[in-house]
C-alpha cells in the first residue's frame, strides 16, 4: 500500500449521520465512494471494534426499541380521553389516562439519556482505543514516511477522522436503528387506528417528503461551498498570522496583499452566508405549508361522508399526532446509504494508515543489549540506501570501520550522502543492501528505546517542544537533578545565557524554540543529547547555526565530552574535522577517498584537497597530525564528523 496518502480533511460539520435527526439530506461524497473504491472496507473488521463493548451496544439498541414502542402509547392515551374519559365525565380514566401521558413522557426521556450516556460512552471508548492504535503505529513509521506525508493531513486522520468515527455510535446507529424501529412502529399504529387514512398518507407523504428533500439538498450544495471557502480562510489566518507568516509578509511586503485576499475571501462568505440564510428560510417555509398541508387533508377526509365512516374526534388527533412524527424518521432513512458510505469512508481512512507497512519495525526478538556497557564500534558493512520515488541510491555499497575511541570525518559536497549515513547510523532509516552494527549487533535487532538510549542525535535542523528551557532537557533525562542540567548548559557553552534569563530554567522556549536564536537553539539541542549521555553521538552540522568563536568554544567541550563514547558529527566547515583520525570523502553516495586529514590535505589532485581549497573555514584554522590513539583497555570515543 502507497504510503503517501492524498485524502483531503473533512470541512468541520460534515459528520456522517447528522441528517437522521431530521436534518439536510446527505448526498454520498464523490470522496467517499473513490475511498472506498481504493480502500474498501470489510463490515467484520468494523465489527471487531465493537466486539469489546457487544453487551453495550445491545443494551442500547434495546432501549432505542423500548423508547420507540413506549412513546406510540400516547396518541392512544389521547384518543382514550376524548373518545371516552371526557364525554362520559369518567374522572378515572381520565386520571389514570393523563397519568400515564407523563409516565410514558418520563420514561422516553428517562431511556434517552441512559441511551445517550451508553452510546457515547461506547463511542469514546472505540475512539479512544483506535487513537493510540494509530498514535503508536505512526510513531513506529520510518521518518521517511513524514518527508513524504503532510503533517496536516496525519493530524485530519488522528483527529477528525477518528472523532468522526464516533458519529458511527452515537448518531448514525443509533439514528438508522431509531428511524426505522420509529417508521415501522408508527405505521402499525397508525393501520390499526384507521387503514383508509393510512393509504391516504401514503399518497400525500412521497411527494411531501420529496419536495422537502429537494429543497434541502439546495441548501446543502450552497452549505458546501461556504465551508470549502471558510477552510479557505481559516488557511489564510493560519498562514498570514503566524510567527513565521508574519516574519515572511514583512520580509516580502506582502501585508497588503494578504488582507486584500483575506477580504475577498470573507466577502464570498457573506455572499454565502446570505444565500444559505435564504436557502434555508425557503426549506423551513416549505416543511410548514407541508406539516400544515397533511393535517388538513386527513381533516378533510375524515369529515367527507365517503371516507369518514364513523371515524371519532380522538381517533382523528390520535392518527393526525402518529402522522406527524413519521415524517422525520422517513426523511432520515432516505439518508441511510449516505451515512453508510460516509462512515466507511473514515473507517476507510483510519484503517489506511493502520495498515501502513513499518519501513523500521521493531525486532520481534530483539538482542538484550545493556547501553552502558556499549564500547561504541561503529561498522557500516556494504550498505546502500535510496530514498523513496528515487530511481538511483543516495548511499551505495558503503563500508566503513570506526573503532571505539577513533574518529571518522565523513566530508562531501551537498547531496553526497553524508546525513543519509548519520541517519542509518542512528537508525532513522534502514539499509536495502548491507547492515550497519554497534558492537557486533546489527542495529534491526535492538529495541528502539535501548538503541536511543545508545545513540544521541543532534541534527541541522533543531526542534525546541513549546515548553520550558528544563522541560526540553527533561525530554533526554526526565529524572537528570538541578546539577546535571546546568552541568549539560555549560558543557554547550549555553548556561551563562540561560542563568541571566528572569526564570532561568524555567524560560518558555517559544514556538519552535522562537524565544532564542539559532545558535542558541542549536546549544540547547546540543546539552539536551548530552544529558542523555549517549556512547554514541550523532551531531548532524549541529554546529552549522554557530558563529566561528562560538563554535570553537563548542568544539573545545565537545573534545573533552566524547571521550568514552561514540560521537559521530556532520559539520558545514572542513575545520570541525581537525581532530578526526581518519577522513572519508564521499561523491555521489560512494566514498571516493579515505584517510588522515593531514594526508589527504597534502596528496594533490585528491578529492579531499579540492574540497579544502573550495571551503574557506579551515584557512584560519589547520589541519594538525592525527592526535594519538587512546589507551589500551579504555572505552574509546568515535566521532564521524562530515563536512561540506
Amino acid at each position: 500500500m502507497a504510503e503517501t496518502l492524498t485524502t483531503t480533511p473533512r470541512a468541520a460539520g460534515g459528520r456522517p449521520g447528522s441528517a437522521g435527526r431530521g436534518g439536510a439530506p446527505q448526498r454520498i461524497d464523490p470522496r467517499d465512494r473513490a475511498q472506498l473504491a481504493v480502500a474498501p472496507v470489510p463490515l467484520s473488521r468494523v465489527a471487531a471494534l465493537f466486539h469489546p463493548y457487544r453487551a453495550q451496544v445491545a443494551v442500547v439498541t434495546l432501549i432505542i426499541v423500548a423508547t420507540s414502542v413506549v412513546s406510540l402509547a400516547q396518541p392512544f392515551l389521547v384518543k382514550a380521553v376524548v373518545d371516552r374519559a371526557l364525554p362520559r365525565q369518567d374522572v378515572r380514566l381520565l386520571v389514570w389516562a393523563v397519568a400515564g401521558m407523563l409516565a410514558v413522557a418520563a420514561v422516553t426521556q428517562l431511556l434517552g439519556v441512559v441511551q445517550t450516556w451508553m452510546s457515547a460512552g461506547v463511542g469514546q471508548r472505540v475512539m479512544h482505543d483506535l487513537r493510540i492504535r494509530v498514535f503508536g503505529h505512526l510513531q513506529g513509521q520510518s521518518l521517511g514516511f513524514f518527508t513524504r506525508t503532510r503533517g496536516g493531513e496525519v493530524q485530519s486522520r488522528l483527529t477528525n477522522d477518528v472523532n468522526g468515527m464516533q458519529g458511527v455510535v452515537t448518531t448514525t446507529a443509533t439514528s438508522i436503528a431509531s428511524n426505522v424501529t420509529t417508521a415501522v412502529a408508527t405505521i402499525v399504529a397508525m393501520v390499526a387506528l384507521s387503514w383508509r387514512l393510512s393509504l391516504l398518507s401514503l399518497v400525500v407523504l412521497p411527494p411531501a417528503i420529496w419536495l422537502t428533500r429537494r429543497v434541502a439538498l439546495l441548501r446543502r450544495e450552497i452549505t458546501a461551498r461556504q465551508q470549502a471557502r471558510l477552510a479557505d480562510l481559516n488557511v489564510q489566518i493560519e498562514e498570514g498570522l503566524s510567527v513565521s507568516g508574519i516574519r515572511l509578509a514583512k520580509t516580502l511586503g506582502t501585508s497588503r496583499r494578504n488582507v486584500e485576499r483575506f477580504a475577498v475571501t470573507s466577502g464570498e462568505l457573506v455572499d454565502l452566508e446570505m444565500r444559505s440564510q435564504l436557502a434555508g428560510r425557503w426549506r423551513m417555509a416549505t416543511m410548514q405549508i407541508i406539516f400544515a398541508a397533511i393535517p388538513a387533508a386527513i381533516y378533510l377526509a375524515a369529515g367527507l361522508p365517503a371516507t369518514s365512516k364513523g371515524m371519532t374526534i380522538g381517533t382523528l388527533i390520535a392518527f393526525t399526532t402518529l402522522q406527524a412524527g413519521i415524517f422525520r424518521p422517513l426523511m432520515g432513512l432516505l439518508n441511510v446509504g449516505a451515512q453508510w458510505v460516509s462512515s466507511m469512508a473514515l473507517f476507510s481512512r483510519v484503517f489506511e494508515y493502520l495498515d501502513l507497512r513499518t519501513d523500521v519495525p521493531a525486532p520481534t526478538d530483539p538482542v538484550p543489549l545493556d547501553p552502558r556497557d556499549v564500547r561504541g564500534e561503529v561498522r557500516l558493512e556494504g550498505v546502500s540506501y535510496r530514498y523513496a520515488g528515487s530511481s538511483v541510491d543516495a548511499v551505495h555499497d558503503v563500508s566503513l570501520v570506526v573503532p571505539a575511541g577513533g574518529s571518522l570525518a565523513l566530508v562531501g559536497h551537498t547531496g553526497s550522502g553524508k546525513s543519509t549515513l548519520a541517519g542509518l547510523v542512528a537508525r532513522l532509516h534502514d539499509p536495502r543492501a548491507g547492515r550497519v552494527t554497534i558492537d557486533g549487533v546489527d542495529l534491526r535487532d535492538l529495541e528502539p528505546e535501548t538503541l536511543a538510549a545508545i545513540v544521541g542525535v543532534v541534527s541541522q535542523e533543531t526542534y525546541l517542544v513549546h515548553a520550558s528551557i528544563r522541560d526540553n532537557l527533561l525530554l533526554a533525562r526526565p529524572d537528570a537533578t538541578e546539577g546535571q542540567l546546568w552541568q549539560a548548559l555549560g558543557a554547550a557553552q549555553v548556561a551563562d545565557l540561560v542563568a541571566t534569563l528572569p526564570d532561568g530554567l524555567d524560560t518558555m522556549v517559544g514556538s519552535r524554540g522562537y524565544r532564542f536564536s539559532g545558535g542558541e537553539q542549536q546549544r540547547l539541542a546540543v546539552a539536551r543529547t548530552l544529558l542523555r549521555d549517549p556512547r554514541v553521538l550523532v551531531l548532524d552540522e549541529a554546529t552549522s547555526a554557530l558563529d566561528n568563536e562560538t563554535e570553537r568554544a563548542l568544539q573545545g567541550a565537545l573534545e573533552e565530552l566524547v571521550r568514552g563514547r561514540t560521537t559521530i558529527t556532520i559539520a558545514h566547515r572542513l575545520s570541525t574535522i581537525a581532530s578526526a583520525d581518519e577522513v572519508a570523502v564521499l561523491d555521489d553516495g560512494q566514498i571516493v577517498e579515505v584517510g588522515r586529514p593531514a594526508e589527504l590535505a597534502a596528496r594533490s589532485g585528491g578529492a579531499f584537497a579540492a574540497l579544502s581549497t573550495a571551503d574557506p573555514g579551515p584557512s584560519s584554522v589547520p589541519i594538525p597530525a592525527p592526535s594519538p590513539a587512546p589507551a589500551s583497555g579504555r572505552c574509546g570515543h568515535s566521532v564521524v564528523t562530515s563536512s561540506i
